[in-house]
């Protein structure tokens, strides 16, 4: 019998994976919380809307285009679930809601393409109405047709920085000023890592032009200070610290945050899948082999949700993972080349995500200095100062027994924007490495869910 195969998530991973299996001859299942396909960065604009590609999605218009068109073509040969949230997964089964309608599929392989969310390192006042994530900003421009603000600050550090900052520009957005972390100096030695991908770094020249051409005024080794404004009115200004010690403050009225971006792990971990500790990326990924199997028999991870490596390696890695499943279940589908020459381009773009790592490295060390009145989970309003309480007079060094101290990491996005900085708190504070702290363990439901049921389906 043919295997049952549930795809989770239609973005790049997700499609190539699906279109490895139909051309296979099997009509998997693919589910997704988005309303289109293409996933956050080939978000499809809503019905109706009529922006051309070229001023959505600027250099990767062409392959926006490609991967909508694919999925298009799919449609007819696999059944696809848009607006619903896999809230659960159990020994192979996945738990779905779609508005108040449950339900469970049980499948023989599963292949999770969750995607990432960004990678934010507070900074005080990063509470205030007006404060969005890169992605929550370029949500808005995609989806809503909307820039989040009259007169904009972009800050952080790596590529979606400039990636939003240019498609804003294009947008006709007013952008006050980009604010980077990061140096020219580090970018200078990442170099050699970079030329692994020539053409994503020619992109990724190409807009910081876009915005040398709008004249939008670029800070790099800055850091945040402040986030100025209040509970009336929401943001006002930005505040941050040159190189050298000197203070600029640039008014505005809506900041955009972020610092790369880390897998969406959620669903991974209910899975059951085993995590490591990434040296290089300070973080805790789900350990998945060359092909993209987990640590789980029939669960397999692709794209940024296991390893951030950008879109066009998370179209690779879907299809991989979608060949290993077949290899896995003794189908004949004549892809052993195929995987051995997939397998030899992911490798090029991990030496390339290396080298954007040491371009723009997550500015840990500013966990240290945040003021002790800086909210750092704002679901819970838990500032780092408490955060800092718990670890020196509770003793609570591990990430798990802080959130029991603190409730950090309790609110509805059960960690996704406070997890990674707490934990950099924890370690500061109790002066120990950040492997160390661990990680927050995933619960479902993973998002919160209807009250209402109207009816379990199971398939």
């Amino acid at each position: 019998m043919a295997p049952r195969v549930i795809v989770i998530g239609a973005g790049p991973a997700g499609v190539r994976a699906a279109e490895a299996l139909v051309e296979a001859g099997l009509r998997p299942t693919v589910i997704d919380e988005g309303r289109r396909d293409g996933g956050q960065i080939y978000r499809r604009q809503p019905e109706g809307f009529s922006r051309s590609y070229d001023t959505l999605y600027g250099t990767e218009a062409e392959r926006a285009a490609s991967l909508h068109q694919s999925f298009d073509s799919l449609r007819s040969r696999l059944d696809y679930l848009s607006e619903t949230l896999v809230w659960n997964i159990s020994a192979n089964a996945v738990h779905t809601v779609s508005g108040t309608r449950y339900g469970t599929l049980p499948f023989d392989a599963l292949i999770i393409c969750s995607g990432a969310t960004d990678r934010l390192m507070p900074v005080k006042g990063w509470h205030q109405a007006g404060t969005y994530s890169l992605g929550g900003a370029q949500v808005a421009l995609k989806s809503q047709g909307c820039a989040i603000g009259s007169r904009i600050v972009m800050m952080g550090s790596g590529p979606l920085l400039y990636l939003v900052s240019a498609q804003y520009v294009k947008a006709g957005a007013q952008i006050a000023a980009v604010l980077d972390t990061s140096t020219f100096m580090q970018r200078i030695a990442a170099l050699p890592r970079l030329l692994a991908i020539p053409a994503a770094l020619k992109k990724g020249i190409a807009l910081t032009r876009v915005l040398s051409k709008a004249r939008v005024p670029v800070f790099r080794g800055v850091q945040p200070l402040e986030i100025k404004g209040s509970p009336q009115t929401g943001v006002s200004a930005v505040e941050a610290a040159l190189p050298g010690g000197k203070r600029i403050e640039f008014a505005c009225d809506a900041v955009a945050l972020g610092y790369h971006l880390r897998p969406e792990t959620q669903l991974a971990d209910l899975a059951g899948c085993r995590f490591v500790f990434d040296d290089e990326a300070q973080q805790w990924l789900a350990q998945v082999d060359n092909d993209g199997r987990s640590s789980v028999k029939g669960v397999y991870l692709a794209g940024d949700g296991a390893r951030v490596r950008g879109a066009d390696a998370a179209e690779r890695s879907g299809r991989l993972a979608a060949l290993a499943v077949m290899y896995d279940h003794g189908m004949q589908t004549g892809g052993r080349k195929d995987m051995e020459g997939l397998r030899a381009e992911l490798a090029r773009f991990s030496r390339f995500a290396a080298g954007l790592r040491e371009a723009f490295p997550w500015p840990a060390k500013f966990a240290a200095t945040l003021p002790d009145e800086t909210i750092v989970c704002r679901c819970e309003a838990i500032t780092a100062g408490e955060l800092r309480r718990v670890v020196c007079e509770a003793g609570a060094r591990e990430a798990n027994r802080a959130k029991a101290f603190s409730r950090v990491g309790m609110g509805r996005c059960q960690g996704r924007y406070c997890a990674h900085a707490g934990a950099e708190i924890i370690a500061a504070a109790a002066c120990v490495p950040l492997s160390s702290v661990g990680r927050l363990r995933g619960q479902a439901p993973v998002k919160p869910l209807p009250v209402a049921l109207t009816e379990e389906v199971t398939q």
